[in-house]
């Protein structure tokens, strides 16, 4: 199985949940791009990723999971995933440092004006036209403690029934992904 991680902001493909992912569901493969932070060159390097290595399941943490219900007809977990990143841009507009590494050796990426109107026309569209298959598709993990973004109503409403709450904060770490992403997969049958 092919699994496609897209991390949050100020992330990279190198972030401690990629690897967390390639040892828990072993032996799948763990595809972890580093995703750019302007919304037209992240969504064309996820759709040409999702194009040529197909992954079975897109698994997207915060700014990942509104990146990975983009990708419509592919089966997903968004994990945090916040819809409205747009309000946290407009408070770090300017220069930002990754807090991971990158694989070019970038250290910081630049928040615009521009970035944040972007963001907030593709947050406009996100839940339009979502067929059935599409919910099918798509389940959430949030975590009830989580200290930065709370979605899970708003999921809940497009997504009914799909989605999880688990203890925890916005970070899954090791113990968390293994007693709630695991499982979660394993429901899926996909492996």
């Amino acid at each position: 199985m092919k699994i496609l991680f897209i991390h949050g902001l100020a992330s990279s493909g190198t972030y401690k949940m990629a690897d967390s992912l390639r040892i828990l569901l072993k032996p799948c493969e763990v595809i972890a791009p580093d995703v750019p932070i302007e919304p037209a060159g992240a969504l064309r390097l996820l759709e040409g990723i999702c194009r040529e290595q197909r992954p079975d399941l897109v698994v997207g943490l915060s700014l990942g999971g509104f990146w990975a219900q983009k990708l419509r007809g592919r089966r997903k977990i968004l994990v945090n995933p916040d819809f409205h990143v747009s309000r946290l841009l407009r408070t770090m507009v300017g220069v930002q440092d990754y807090r991971s590494p990158r694989a070019d050796g970038a250290k910081t990426f630049r928040i615009t004006e521009t970035i944040c109107r972007e963001y907030e026309d593709l947050e406009r569209s996100q839940f339009e036209a979502l067929p059935s298959e599409e919910v099918r598709l798509t389940s959430g993990l949030f975590a009830d403690r989580d200290e930065w973004v709370r979605c899970g109503e708003e999921f809940e409403r497009h997504y009914p029934g799909r989605g999880i709450s688990y203890p925890g904060t916005h970070l899954p770490d090791y113990p968390t992904l293994k007693a709630h992403l695991v499982p979660l997969v394993d429901r899926l049958n996909l492996r």
